[in-house]
């Protein structure tokens, strides 16, 4: 790769950016496929089973986490640029202090309520998404390449990288703002989980879900419409949501109540359980 004196320029203060030398720097970005390894991985609810095909075979998914030198670039990319970028309320995954809980409890008390999730959304996150994504964050036109070539493989975000939750959340910022546009003024809520979209309000807008799929699809993204239902009483981001409470599905509650009769110190799903129902009132942690 022959770098210009501009390039040069540009390529020494993106190095001091992201506190690695402009020879590690230049090494990575001429090798970047070489730092990435690849491995499938089952895919699981949010209770932690493992999804299945209706034949009953596993779920995977291919994981391509980074290493070496790129995963440290790519920790420093996360860290000094992503971090700094104040995400709107409407994103409650991959956000320091959200979660799938936090995103659940937004919609508490709707009558009305759409989700649905978005297919291989990392993926669908094309290199050209990433580039406008740097652009707008005030690099030049050759910093953002550099950045979109340091935290893309072929063509999309990878699996696993520490810079993907990030970037996929910016990307699709302009697609939520077209949403939210349309729900606004239709007094609709929504929130994002990372791929998991969600709408609710305390009034029928069934005649609005056509119109909010196709802003989605227009943006180069495909929806799973098995996992899309709009209806009242559904589970959202893996929480049961009611008027005045949310609480864990009964999964999970089966969980807790084989934890309570074994002997082992770890009780994850009991401590999921107790962080869920700390959002609601007494009267009802008092009823359960």
């Amino acid at each position: 790769m022959h770098f210009s004196r501009f390039e040069k320029n540009q390529l020494k203060y993106l190095a001091a950016k992201l506190k690695c030398s402009i020879d590690e720097l230049k090494f990575v970005l001429e090798n970047v496929e070489d730092h990435y390894y690849e491995y499938s991985k089952y895919k699981k609810d949010k209770d932690g089973s493992i999804k299945t095909y209706s034949n009953g075979a596993p779920k995977k998914r291919t994981i391509t986490p980074s290493k070496g030198a790129l995963k440290k670039i790519q920790s420093n990319i996360k860290r000094n640029i992503l971090d700094n970028v104040v995400m709107p309320t409407h994103i409650q995954g991959g956000v320091r202090g959200k979660s799938n809980i936090s995103n659940a409890k937004i919609h508490q008390g709707k009558k009305y309520k759409f989700t649905t999730d978005l297919k291989d959304f990392f993926p669908s996150v094309n290199n050209g998404l990433v580039y406008s994504v740097f652009l707008k964050l005030g690099f030049t036109n050759v910093q953002a390449n550099w950045l979109t070539r340091l935290t893309t493989y072929k063509y999309g975000l990878p699996q696993g990288a520490p810079t993907s939750p990030a970037l996929s959340n910016l990307a699709f910022i302009p697609i939520d703002e077209r949403l939210i546009s349309l729900c606004q003024p239709n007094k609709i809520t929504y929130t994002r989980y990372i791929d998991d979209l969600t709408f609710s309000s305390a009034n029928d807008f069934v005649d609005k879900v056509r119109e909010i799929l196709t802003i989605v699809v227009s943006g180069g993204f495909r929806v799973s419409f098995r996992k899309t239902l709009y209806c009242g009483k559904q589970t959202i981001t893996g929480i049961e949501v009611g008027n005045n409470y949310i609480d864990a599905p009964i999964k999970i509650r089966e969980k807790v109540k084989e934890e309570k009769l074994s002997k082992t110190e770890t009780k994850p799903f009991t401590n999921y359980l107790k962080r869920i129902r700390q959002t609601n009132t007494n009267r009802f942690n008092a009823l359960n």
